[in-house]
């Protein structure tokens, strides 16, 4: 799982630069009222790794099976990420990203096979979540820098 976490890290690195340059009104535009602006894509990016920094350190003692779903819509909705300062998000986003790759990397070899929740019927192991979660990080980011 280094490479993942090597992955995450180059990404944080490599795009923090790119998102301070975005002026304040690019990252709140919103094109229709059910649309994401960029600003609530980088706070259900955050959400995204809160999220699973639980599943991760539960699955390294087996309690991540039981972890609640994640209402992605209501996270946004009820954060009013449009209102948050965009510097404060990117570094908090920067934080989040930063540690998961220390979590990643100092996971027990064995819990990449335990059971995640992840709001499907039955859960998934910790592997495929925590490679979703990179492919998931690379969309939301092209989304967002429009790559």
């Amino acid at each position: 799982m280094k490479e993942t976490a090597d992955e995450i890290r180059t990404i944080v690195t490599n795009s923090t630069g790119s998102l301070s340059s975005l002026s304040a009104n690019e990252v709140s535009f919103k094109a229709s009222p059910d649309k994401w602006s960029k600003k609530e894509i980088l706070g259900h990016l955050i959400d995204s790794a809160a999220n699973n920094h639980h599943r991760f350190v539960r699955a390294g003692y087996n309690a991540a099976a039981d972890f609640p779903p994640y209402s992605q819509i209501d996270w946004v909705r009820i954060q009013k990420y449009n209102e948050s300062e965009w510097n404060d998000l990117i570094a908090l986003w920067s934080a989040c990203n930063l540690h998961l790759c220390h979590v990643i990397e100092r996971l027990p070899e064995d819990a990449l096979s335990a059971p995640c929740n992840i709001g499907k019927e039955e859960p998934v192991l910790l592997e495929f979540v925590i490679k979703d979660y990179l492919r998931h990080l690379r969309h939301h980011m092209e989304v967002i820098l429009g790559e």
